[in-house]
């Protein structure tokens, strides 16, 4: 299991620079960014990949509706470019009252969206090109970017359909608010079946887990609970939470003593998970707590031949 942070939100440029140093110290696989209404993702990962080498970037994931498939290939492939070909591209529809308010599109049935969105973003991203014309998608177009390598796909998937659609196209999902019995009874499995069905390799299942190795972990949790209070309330992750009888996406956050965290983040290796990417919770102590956890899990691992900087070409 390749171990990395996401880093959500929109802190100050630096700041997150000097976290994505911090990664790269602790001799972690990768760091990955979630597109909120700030920062841009790809120019961000641009950014940490040429400021840590040895570290793949991510994003976790960028929305679909916002962008059309041939300008993501034009910067995927950039990136790519930018970063040796340590780019993992994640991708997904984001919230269905995010796309319609805020980029005025009807965003009804999203996996039809995203199967013809793939149709195209995908030859695009190997160099090819296309002529497609569907029912939510019309395009005739090649991106001329020499020199790079073909980035890993991922798209966030949840639900049985988009597990479907995930496991038969791409290289694998990025998953959030779950916890590692739900992966390993739900969502490995279907992931699986689907790519086995078309003579796929095994899929990546990349788990976004909010965590902290915390000095006081009520103090933490209830941070956490505050923080994500808002996320609990959209139907995609209120319908998710229904689904592992829990109440809040808070509760899907692995937080308390060092032994416990790690106890808790073995179980998503356990569960399938193939990179685990810790959101660090807390003060400043305490995501030094949890860096320092994180690098000692992942020597753990490994095994004995892993060095720092190793985790990128793992995933090659």
């Amino acid at each position: 299991m390749r171990i990395g942070v996401n880093i959500g939100g929109t802190p100050p440029l630096e700041e997150m620079l000097a976290t994505v140093g911090s990664v790269a110290e602790a001799g972690l696989d990768g760091v990955y960014f979630n597109q909120v209404f700030g920062w841009d993702v790809l120019t961000l990962a641009a950014l940490a990949g040429r400021a840590a080498p040895g570290l793949e970037v991510g994003t976790a994931v960028v929305p679909t509706y916002s962008r059309h498939p041939v300008a993501l290939a034009q910067q995927a492939l950039t990136v790519a470019a930018a970063t040796g070909g340590r780019l993992v591209l994640g991708v997904g529809p984001s919230h269905a009252a995010v796309v319609e308010q805020v980029y005025g599109v009807p965003a009804e049935r999203p996996v039809r969206h995203l199967r013809e969105y793939l149709a195209a973003l995908l030859p695009l991203l190997r160099g090819e090109s296309i002529e497609f014309v569907g029912e939510t998608l019309k395009s005739t177009a090649a991106v001329d970017v020499p020199g790079t390598e073909v980035p890993p796909v991922l798209l966030s998937a949840l639900r049985p359909a988009m597990l479907e659609l995930a496991g038969s196209t791409v290289d694998g999902i990025v998953t959030v608010w779950t916890t590692a019995e739900f992966i390993a009874t739900n969502i490995a499995p279907r992931l699986t079946a689907a790519a086995r069905a078309v003579n796929r390799p095994q899929p990546r299942i990349a788990a976004i887990v909010t965590a902290a190795a915390a000095a006081d972990p009520v103090r933490v949790s209830r941070q956490v609970a505050e923080r994500t209070a808002a996320a609990s309330d959209l139907a995609n992750y209120r319908a998710l939470l229904e689904l592992q009888a829990l109440t809040g996406v808070h509760e899907t956050a692995v937080i308390g003593t060092e032994t416990a965290v790690a106890a808790g983040l073995r179980a998503y290796a356990s569960a399938g998970v193939t990179d685990l990417l810790i959101s660090l919770a807390g003060d400043a102590q305490d995501r030094a707590r949890t860096l320092a956890l994180l690098a000692d899990l992942r020597r753990d691992l490994a095994g004995p031949g892993h060095h720092q900087g190793s985790g990128p070409e793992m995933s090659k």
